[in-house]
């Protein structure tokens, strides 16, 4: 059960996720028994990591026979979930659309006709030969062995090629999440900055092919907090429990102990567990919870979907060195620093957001997450602002001092290394005034929109 706790605390607010998608089992791989390693390729890593931000297949699937013969039933579900994730681009249809023909026979070659079918009926200069369209957008890119079109697929070879197909046809049809994100550039030096979202969902995927760019191009990676950082998540644990037998009702009023029941109750948690954690941690998991209440998902799921971890694992992925500009370490002690009656005003504010639906927040989440999507910068302002109090507590240690701090290594980079770093903070840090942005031009740097 402590362990259950732990997993619903794996996104909090400042971003600290103690949870891995289900690709980082790969990595490593040789640390684990072969029944906890999913079956994977090691080249299709990287793919895969990209895929399981698209909601088109569960990641169960590792652990299902993935480098065998797909089922039927499983093909089919990819391919409703892929047309499904195709229609969200909104495109015109083509009144002449005609579907080339396919046996529905599992083979390499009848799958890509049927992803090829999906975007043939769009208003798109797709061509009639499905295979060389998919040929040429490095979809279906084959092996030494050729494209082998009449070899029955694996699973994975099936996933592979629906997540290369929409990739590449969100890129072909000049979309993909914008984000909030500026450029900052000097003699030898150019560093992005991309507002982040913490807690995310599958709409935010695929992200523009522009910001991608910019990321690949990139020498290194720059974050608050390295979620893979394992001492880190060490040390946040062990902050959130009580020592020397001390205990939550110790701590609370009478008022917001009942409150933790019963939102304990309707979640099925013990309290005997639960009373072992600090308000602040406590706070973190419903905070979470709440959110992801209100976009039907868990809250593992939504930080897996989150924008931070998204580019740290690339960066893993990639080799890519990552910078921190905090660390989990800091982070926690942020939280530690508060004082009682603070850390208090904020579990209660995450268990009203539970217990009153008229306090909970959803309606203010999506209109960032879909802000941040098109790139809406204003809106994604209002309504970040629309979830602080000015003046709490909680709040001048979200912002204030830290972005003054986190601006001023920023401008280390840019003083002294050379080369391009790609840096991803929560939204919150950028979009509002007297943020790191407003540090950067304050001390005379040249802010610019990354799209212009």
């Amino acid at each position: 059960m402590m362990n259950r706790l732990m997993k619903r605390a794996s996104a909090v607010l400042l971003g600290v996720s103690l949870m891995l998608t289900m690709v980082m089992p790969v990595i490593h791989a040789k640390e684990q028994s072969p029944p906890l390693a999913p079956s994977i390729s090691d080249w299709a890593k990287e793919t895969l990591n990209e895929g399981e931000k698209y909601g088109i297949y569960p990641t169960q699937w590792y652990y299902e026979g993935f480098l065998q013969e797909i089922p039927v039933e499983k093909v089919n579900e990819l391919l409703v979930l892929t047309e499904k994730k195709i229609a969200s681009l909104g495109l015109t249809e083509n009144e002449q659309y005609k579907p080339v023909s396919v046996k529905n026979d599992n083979t390499r070659g009848d799958i890509v006709k049927r992803l090829y079918n999906i975007i043939a009926r769009y208003d798109l200069p797709v061509g009639k030969d499905a295979i060389k369209f998919m040929q040429e957008h490095n979809i279906l890119q084959g092996s030494s062995n050729g494209l082998q079109l009449e070899k029955k697929a694996t699973t994975q070879q099936a996933v592979i090629l629906a997540v290369r197909f929409i990739k590449n046809m969100y890129a072909f049809a000049g979309q993909g999440s914008k984000g909030v994100a500026w450029v900052v550039e000097d003699e030898d030096t150019v560093v992005y900055l991309l507002g982040s979202i913490h807690l995310g969902t599958p709409d935010l995927y695929p992200l523009n092919k522009n910001l991608m760019t910019a990321f690949n191009e990139a020498d290194a990676l720059v974050v608050e907090a390295n979620n893979l950082d394992t001492e880190g998540s060490k040390y946040f644990t062990e902050k959130s429990i009580y020592a020397d037998n001390f205990k939550l009702k110790d701590t609370v009023t009478p008022e917001t102990f009942a409150k933790l029941e019963h939102v304990a109750k309707l979640y099925s948690l013990p309290m005997e567990h639960l009373t072992l954690l600090k308000p602040w941690y406590l706070a973190n998991i419903f905070s979470v919870q709440a959110m992801s209440d209100s976009f039907d998902m868990t809250p593992e799921d939504m930080g897996i979907h989150g924008i931070d971890l998204y580019f740290i694992l690339n960066a893993r992925l990639q080799q890519k060195p990552v910078i921190e500009l905090e660390g989990i370490k800091a982070q926690t002690d942020m939280f530690e620093g508060l004082s009682p009656e603070a850390q208090e005003q904020y579990l209660v504010s995450a268990l009203d957001s539970i217990i009153d639906p008229s306090k909970n927040q959803s309606k203010i989440h999506q209109e960032m997450l879909t802000s941040w999507k098109y790139g809406d910068v204003e809106t994604l302002a209002k309504s970040f602002q629309a979830t602080v109090e000015e003046q709490s507590e909680f709040n001048k240690m979200l912002l204030g001092l830290r972005d003054e701090q986190m601006a001023k290594k920023i401008m280390d980079l840019l003083k002294k290394k050379e080369g391009t770093y790609f840096v991803v903070v929560g939204s919150g840090h950028l979009v509002t005034e007297k943020t790191i942005r407003y540090h950067l031009e304050k001390n005379g740097y040249d802010v610019k929109p990354f799209y212009q």
